[in-house]
């Protein structure tokens, strides 16, 4: 007999709808796909990371549980962080006989302390914290290394992570992906496959670790704040943006305003080996990943 045999996803979406309205505010739209649904877990399978009881998957956002079935029934162990009290009290009734290996609770993802041993996330992710979520994603891993993460996204938010169209989708947010993750995208969702449907396409996107040795020893903080920086008035050139301080840069230990204007002078006014003539008169889109690092490590090195 298959586990949790007398539940489905339409069963689980209907038994929370009976009992609240879903909240615009918390971005509450159910999965109800079951197409999209085995495609998300035979994602893992395809990058080599296939689910099993050795498997730790964090879920944000669970609502009805319609993916937290599909979890549980890859007999993984699941945690599933879920902010809203009711959709607590629906999980933790659909899904009593699965207590040994799931974890509900009730809490803020963006804020609340992840559990250790984390080795997948999994997660239909409420679009206003894709954000929020995805940065919480790279600082988890940089201590505690995630083998996967499968997350359902809002289309425009899936291009911007993957870099997907040049120059219009390189940004930050792929930037700072692109150190520690292979991005990509896969299946696009349409709103019908939501209860209730949202007014957008929505896109499934697989995190992968990627090894970057061009990167190592780079101080990634400094990265994060510098191509926010930049790309903040992307339309103006290299040379125009890295002759001001960012705004944060004392945040970065060891740095502040005439250490930065040192630095990055001596950078502007003189033609470093890696870098093609004539970078600084481009604007930030148009710069590749590794030219990021270059600019980065050089600023560093010449504090």
């Amino acid at each position: 007999m298959e586990p949790l045999g007398g539940l489905d996803t339409r069963l689980l979406v209907d038994l929370l709808r009976d009992r609240i309205s879903p909240s615009k505010s918390l971005g509450q739209h159910y999965l109800v796909d079951d197409e999209v649904i085995e495609r998300t877990i035979r994602l893992t399978e395809e990058f080599d990371s296939s689910l099993s009881d050795d498997s730790h998957v964090l879920e944000v956002g669970p609502g009805p549980g319609s993916l937290t079935l599909a979890l549980l029934r890859s007999d993984s162990n699941v945690t599933a962080i879920e902010i809203d009290k009711r959709s607590v009290e629906h999980l933790t009734r659909v899904f009593l006989e699965s207590k040994e290996s799931l974890t509900i609770e009730q809490a803020d993802a963006v804020s609340e302390r992840w559990p250790k041993g984390i080795t997948h996330v999994i997660s239909n992710l409420p679009y206003q914290i894709s954000s929020p979520i995805v940065d919480r994603i790279t600082k988890y891993h940089s201590t505690e290394p995630i083998q996967l993460s499968i997350l359902l996204v809002q289309e425009e938010f899936a291009q911007r992570m993957a870099m997907f169209s040049a120059p219009y989708d390189i940004g930050p947010l792929g930037l700072n992906l692109w150190l520690d993750f292979d991005v990509s995208m896969d299946m696009k969702v349409s709103p019908s496959s939501f209860s209730p449907s949202p007014r957008v396409q929505s896109r499934l996107v697989v995190l992968k670790p990627a090894s970057r040795p061009e990167a190592d020893g780079m101080n990634k903080q400094l990265f994060r704040i510098i191509t926010r920086h930049c790309f903040s008035n992307r339309r103006r050139k290299m040379r125009t943006l890295l002759s001001k301080p960012p705004s944060r840069i004392s945040r970065v230990s060891g740095w502040h305003r005439d250490r930065w204007t040192k630095s990055a002078s001596k950078l502007l006014s003189s033609n470093h080996p890696e870098l093609e003539d004539g970078w600084a008169d481009l604007r930030p889109e148009n710069l590749e990943p590794i030219d990021w690092i270059t600019i980065v490590a050089a600023i560093s090195s010449d504090g």
